[in-house]
């Protein structure tokens, strides 16, 4: 997408699908399938928060994680949730991209889990 064209390119990385799947599935095991998918839609909802882009999803700068780190917590608009969605803006001049890095439990080191994500810099 061209740069201020209002909608942003979200593109998940593998680290960040893999985490998907194993939340919805420890979800699912501890809590029933009904609650996973109730989580599903939490977490869905939040990347789709990040079209509008960094200031439209409302995301915090993280630069204490990495340079040019940003978060999303899932939990926002009357939802629960307890992971973060990190992420950070394209490397692509012009292109209006979110990367997302991982998804991970607000719990995590977070330095600690993005070292093996090591395209942050």
């Amino acid at each position: 997408m061209k740069a201020g064209s209002g909608r942003w390119t979200v593109r998940i990385s593998a680290a960040a699908e893999a985490d998907l799947g194993q939340i919805l599935r420890w979800t699912a095991a501890r809590f029933g399938q009904s609650q996973a998918l109730i989580y599903a839609e939490t977490l869905s909802a939040s990347l789709a928060a990040l079209t509008s882009g960094p200031s439209g999803a409302v995301v915090k700068r993280r630069d204490d994680i990495a340079k040019g780190v940003l978060t999303l917590h899932v939990a926002r608009e009357g939802r629960k949730g307890r992971h973060f969605i990190v992420c950070r803006i394209g490397d692509e001049p012009g292109i209006d991209e979110i990367d997302v890095l991982r998804i991970l439990h607000e719990a995590m080191d977070l330095p600690r889990y993005l070292t093996a994500t090591r395209r942050l810099e």
